[in-house]
């Protein structure tokens, strides 16, 4: 399995999805940069979860909250004090360091001998202003959820909200993890897509169950094979200080079973913890209104649907002579995450009037899809680059279009073709889509 998930990381790279951050310069451990195919994706996926979550519900806005806070947030949430933070041993041969918690008995690396574990805290320190001292140190949010709990009343007053209701938000969060790991499943800077829940603390158990299974759903009507998702309910003896309650959604990597997103019972703890130290009263009429949270990793995420849609086929789909003897990679991904929607393939290139043809329905198309124009080697090979990195639908302009103004679409999942006019090519594709 981890001989898939080293192919997984070479394909990523070779494809324009996910590349090494700083790799000029040897690279920065833990960090990624997503490239052109990988940015769509991404982007795809975060659409997606706000369509879902916002754009199609009536009781969830947006947020966008700042990155920087003031420290004062975090002392009040916890996370500067003994609880979010890893235990970490040392190697005494090699000095390599880990999470207590990720090995048993000797260094995995040396075989040396351990140091005794000492606590490590977790949030990334800066600092605001022209000197480095104790008055101007901040940090980079270690989670997007505060900056909801702190805007609570601001967001219900201004937009006219009565409990129940819900805030979302998409952002980046940082983590000084001591040993990140699994390409982008663990990393030190990662994007979390997290909705809060505000709701009567007798409807906790309603709503908890409500939304593990409409969180469920989404991952499924994406194409998730079932069989690759589990959840796992947290033993309350490994619940964090706030939680009640908490399951998380598992996938199926190749290095395991791992977490890709959280449900949790946060109760009343975020909302009164803040009004204790704020001074600012944030009951809802006579109470403090209990978090049901949803808490998605993107990038986690994005990995899940990248694994669960790579196949390979010995001998290649489209069974050219070219293809015999290779392994050809295709990537089934639901159409709505796909990074390439349409690509535009004129036959041949040394045509001029195919050529002319083929580069107008590229123009009729990129304003209203992600399309791509592609022109070179065979045409065999060109479908095979598209399903690579799982483009839905191909369109060639050949002969027969100059004649009668229609295309051949292709399928990606079937390679079943149909012909289609010019004109009525973008409405059909709208509507495959």
């Amino acid at each position: 399995m981890q001989d898939l998930m080293q192919k997984i990381v070479s394909f990523a790279k070779r494809r324009g999805f996910i590349f090494q951050s700083s790799e000029i310069y040897g690279g920065f451990g833990s960090c990624y940069d997503f490239g052109p195919l990988g940015v769509e994706l991404k982007n795809n996926i975060k659409k997606s979860w706000w369509k879902e979550m916002v754009e199609r519900r009536k009781d969830i806005v947006g947020l966008d909250s700042s990155i920087l806070m003031s420290p004062k947030v975090w002392a009040a949430s916890g996370h500067l004090t003994a609880g979010f933070a890893d235990e970490l041993v040392e190697c005494k041969k090699c000095h390599h360091r880990f999470r207590k918690d990720h090995i048993k008995g000797k260094c995995p690396d040396c075989g040396g001998e351990l140091t005794k574990p000492k606590k490590f805290n977790l949030m990334m320190k800066t600092f605001v202003g022209p000197v480095e001292d104790e008055a101007s140190t901040t940090y980079l949010r270690a989670e997007t959820c505060q900056g909801i709990y702190l805007n609570f009343k601001n967001v219900m007053q201004t937009m006219r909200l009565k409990v129940p209701f819900g805030i979302a938000q998409i952002g980046k969060a940082f983590r000084n993890e001591i040993t990140p790991k699994d390409f982008i499943y663990r990393t030190r800077e990662f994007e979390q897509m997290e909705m809060q829940w505000f709701c009567s603390p007798k409807e906790t158990d309603k709503f908890f169950d409500y939304w593990l299974k409409q969180r469920l759903s989404w991952y499924y009507n994406l194409g998730i094979n079932k069989k690759n998702i589990k959840t796992y309910e947290v033993p309350k003896k490994e619940l964090a200080h706030y939680a009640k309650r908490a399951v998380d959604i598992l996938y199926k990597f190749p290095f395991g079973w791992q977490e890709i997103e959280g449900i949790h019972n946060r109760g009343d703890w975020d909302l009164s913890n803040h009004a204790k130290h704020s001074g600012v009263d944030l009951k809802y009429e006579d109470y403090f209104p209990h978090i049901i949270e949803t808490s998605v990793g993107a990038d986690r995420s994005l990995l899940a649907f990248l694994v669960d849609a790579y196949q390979e086929v010995k001998g290649g789909r489209t069974k050219t002579t070219e293809s015999a003897k290779e392994v050809e990679v295709f990537l089934k991904l639901a159409k709505s995450l796909a990074p390439i929607k349409a690509a535009v393939l004129p036959l041949v290139k040394n045509k001029p009037n195919i050529v002319k043809k083929s580069k107008q329905v590229f123009e009729i198309l990129k304003g209203q899809f992600m399309t791509q124009y592609d022109e070179t080697g065979s045409i065999g090979r060109r479908y095979r680059r598209q399903d690579e990195i799982g483009t839905p639908f191909c369109i060639t302009i050949d002969f027969d279009t100059l004649k009668d103004n229609t295309v051949t679409l292709r399928h990606r999942d079937t390679m079943k073709q149909e012909r289609v006019k010019i004109e009525e090519l973008a409405l059909c594709l709208r509507k495959q889509l």
